[in-house]
């Protein structure tokens, strides 16, 4: 929670519970508003093993950040004792490696953020000019990269080149998609026969943003033709949700934009409450009984004036 909200100063816009297991929290951190590819989700599972990264599995996440704000992001991870690498150039921009405190591996990319970025960057603990603008990309590890590469052309994303890999990478190679608009955008795959396993400092899943309910049914028919076994939709209170694994073993989740964050606190409030899904709500006092208390970061300023 520290790490998320103080150090890289992104906002906690829901606290919740997992709906696959209600005695463990569902946390939310993203820009000022929760809006649509920004948001990074955590189930803090106390008693599971640390992971390993490996074959089919996201191997890296990436941040965008705005042109020449690294500087002072190595200087904040020096104050925060964040265990971070040197810069690499990848596809000409400038990436910084780290691990948040779980040794889930995270990079920060500068970019250019145009004037009608749709995100909004929370600035509480991190100004504006340094303040991370949601997602650039994410890596794929895999075993045989071909059919998941296939697999990304049919859902919408195009090839837009290959480098040799710099950086605590496995594979000789890293091939870049990309989709249309400006955040989390990219997906680049790498070959690799090094074997994984799940758990903490590794990624559950990765979603993919379909607007809306059809966006998302036509996405489901085309993931079907491919040969992959989708989900129904699942209703995920602030979205609806399509699950599947692709072929090399990632899970990959398809996320409606809708209802949103702000559908049941208002937009100042985010994060403020346990926000519990209807079909949880008569269970509150024995869900809020068997989880831990969690204090949410606040600034010094903010908390002297209480």
């Amino acid at each position: 929670m520290d790490f998320w909200v103080e150090t890289l100063g992104l906002r906690l816009v829901k606290r919740s519970i997992n709906q696959d297991d209600p005695s463990t929290y569902h946390f939310f951190f993203a820009d000022a508003a929760g809006n649509p590819g920004t948001s990074m989700t955590f189930f803090p599972w106390e008693d599971h093993a640390q992971g390993k990264v490996g074959s089919g599995q996201v191997s890296r996440t990436a941040f965008r950040v705005p042109e020449g704000s690294l500087d002072y992001w190595e200087d904040r991870f020096d104050e925060y004792g964040v265990d971070y690498d040197d810069r690499v150039e990848r596809f000409g921009e400038t990436v910084l490696p780290f691990r948040d405190p779980d040794g889930l591996p995270v990079e920060l990319v500068e970019v250019e953020i145009p004037d009608d970025d749709p995100t909004e960057p929370w600035t509480e603990f991190v100004s504006e000019d340094a303040a991370i603008r949601g997602f650039h990309s994410v890596t794929l590890w895999l075993a045989d990269p071909e059919p998941t590469e296939d697999l990304l052309q049919k859902m919408g994303f195009e090839e837009v080149g290959t480098e040799q890999v710099q950086g605590d990478t496995p594979g000789d190679e890293r091939t870049r998609y990309a989709a249309t608009g400006s955040v989390g955008k990219y997906v680049d795959v790498l070959p690799t026969i090094e074997g994984g396993r799940q758990g903490h400092g590794t990624v559950h899943h990765v979603a993919f943003q379909t607007p809306t309910d059809e966006d998302q049914q036509s996405m489901r028919e085309a993931v079907r033709g491919a040969g992959l076994r989708p989900t129904s939709q699942i209703d995920r209170h602030w979205f609806r949700s399509v699950y599947f694994r692709e072929f090399g073993g990632v899970l990959f989740e398809l996320a409606t934009s809708g209802p949103g964050y702000d559908s049941d606190e208002p937009l100042d409030d985010l994060g403020g409450r346990l926000v519990l899904p209807g079909k949880f709500e008569g269970r509150r006092e024995e869900i809020e009984a068997g989880l831990t208390d969690v204090t949410i970061p606040r600034p010094a300023a903010a908390e002297a004036d209480d």
